[in-house]
């Protein structure tokens, strides 16, 4: 049937996301509003009518990234000057007027705390015919209040399309952090810390539920930091929330990141062991093991808290992954500093650690008050001791489960293993265990979403492999 003459085509959306877990999130949020606007998603960015990019500030490479996209789109918004372009997220609240400067041909600046006016901005910056810049209030700007009233809540309507997996989501519990680490702009970009009531959270994790979503990921920057005050004086703790949030049905995996070392409280760590929906796993970063460059950082707690801490999380949940971060590099820090750092690691038997080079950004307190002063040479070389030391960790703790079944929640295809040029073998399906290590194993795709029990065959240092359990005891001998 031809098309109507006077019909509408839909407005066609590009989107681009960089860092976190929380601007993952920020983006399905986005596109949910923008549906709702007549838009509909496209991978083809020569076919969009908007192009939104949702940036990260922690690294100046994620920064790079977007101006690089915004040069290489330059050409196309002359060839099409309808088009819509946004800047949005940490990098707009952090660079603001200056990335209009540097790229005039974007049409709106959104930071994270106005996300829920993106549509209202597009619309705006087409019928007046200028950029439109929306940001949050600057943590010196005013009172608490007056700031976190700046910093909106828009966590409502949900879009399953945009998700890597149909069965998995992620769940914000909270916005902002307080900490201050010296080397972090998150507090200026997302604003002071805010727990969401635990009613409207549970509420989303029912609506994800009832899309299908298995696995449910609590995210806040600092996670376990979670306290919810009603007026009348009860307190909400992550603990009470996971408690909730594991009687809801459908749900049958529940994980949360990232955790502050103070925060990781004993009746947290006995929900986790007592739950059988929560992931025995945990990510918890240290940064550095040593208390004079913990200090500069401003981390607010010592080697010694955090080893204890280790220990209660290990002899509390028998079984337990814990994962960490690591910043090589940071203002001051010596030969002698790193090599307490390197032993800190060793001891700690991590399942995996996200290893950076430090790099000053501007508008954190290190960039004013330290010396970027380890040579580049030292961090690179730093950052290659430390993750070879933790792939060795990995390899040696994965070989532990070689022979041994296990239960996997399966996400789908594997991308790594299958559907490649020239590949005739059996589809390779991709899932995690209850304490989050990777497993890789053929199956039907119709898994997908399902839990396997899988007996391990072999082991890298990031991937566990193997068969789907009932099989292997199938096989002749």
């Amino acid at each position: 049937m031809a098309d109507e003459p006077n019909a509408q085509r839909a407005k066609k959306l590009y989107i681009e996301t960089v860092g976190c877990q929380m601007n993952v999130l920020d983006s399905e949020l986005v596109v949910a509003r923008l549906r709702d606007d007549g838009y509909e998603l496209t991978d083809d960015i020569d076919q969009a009518d908007a192009i939104l990019y949702n940036t990260c500030s922690v690294r100046q490479h994620a920064e790079d990234k977007i101006y690089s996209a915004l040069g290489r789109i330059k050409n196309l918004k002359r060839e099409k000057p309808d088009l819509a372009i946004g800047v949005l997220g940490c990098m707009a609240q952090k660079d603001q007027g200056a990335i209009l400067k540097r790229a005039p041909h974007v049409d709106v600046v959104i930071g994270p705390g106005q996300l829920g006016r993106v549509p209202e901005l597009l619309a705006r910056a087409k019928a007046e015919e200028k950029p439109q810049l929306a940001v949050s209030l600057a943590r010196t700007a005013g009172g608490r209040d007056r700031v976190t009233a700046s910093f909106e809540s828009y966590d409502a309507d949900r879009e399953p399309t945009v998700r890597p997996s149909k069965f998995q989501a992620f769940l914000r519990v909270m916005m902002g952090c307080d900490k201050f680490c010296t080397y972090c702009i998150v507090p200026s970009v997302r604003g002071p810390e805010q727990s969401r009531s635990p009613d409207a959270i549970v509420a989303e994790a029912r609506l994800l539920a009832l899309q299908g979503v298995k696995e449910i990921t609590l995210v806040g920057q600092t996670v376990n930091s979670y306290k919810y005050k009603t007026p009348d004086g009860r307190t909400t703790r992550l603990s009470d929330l996971l408690a909730r949030l594991h009687e809801i049905e459908g749900v049958v995996r529940i994980k949360f990141i990232t955790s502050f070392p103070n925060d990781m409280t004993d009746d947290l760590l006995q929900a986790v062991r007592d739950l059988p929906k929560v992931s025995r796993y945990i990510h918890v970063p240290a940064q550095s093991g040593c208390d004079e460059v913990l200090k500069r950082m401003k981390r607010l707690y010592t080697v010694a808290l955090y080893d204890d801490m280790l220990a209660r999380i290990r002899e509390t949940i028998p079984g337990a992954s814990v994962s960490s971060d690591f910043i090589v590099g940071f203002c001051g820090e010596t030969d002698e500093s790193f090599e307490k750092t390197a032993r800190l690691l060793e001891r700690s038997r991590f399942k995996n650690s996200f290893v950076f080079k430090y790099s000053p950004r501007a508008g954190t307190k290190a960039d004013g008050l330290f010396a970027d002063d380890v040579p580049e040479d030292a961090k690179r070389r730093r950052n290659h001791i430390l993750l070879d030391l933790q792939a060795a960790i990995s390899l040696e703790d994965n070989r532990g489960f070689v022979g041994r079944e296990v239960d996997v929640l399966v996400e789908g295809l594997s991308q790594s293993t299958t559907r490649k040029p020239g590949w005739d073998g059996p589809d390779q399906l991709v899932g995690r265990t209850a304490c989050d290590r990777i497993v890789v194993f053929p199956g039907p795709a119709g898994l997908a979403g399902e839990t396997a029990r899988v007996r391990i065959d072999q082991a890298s240092a990031v991937t566990l492999f193997g068969g789907l359990a009932q099989e292997a005891a199938e096989r002749p001998a």
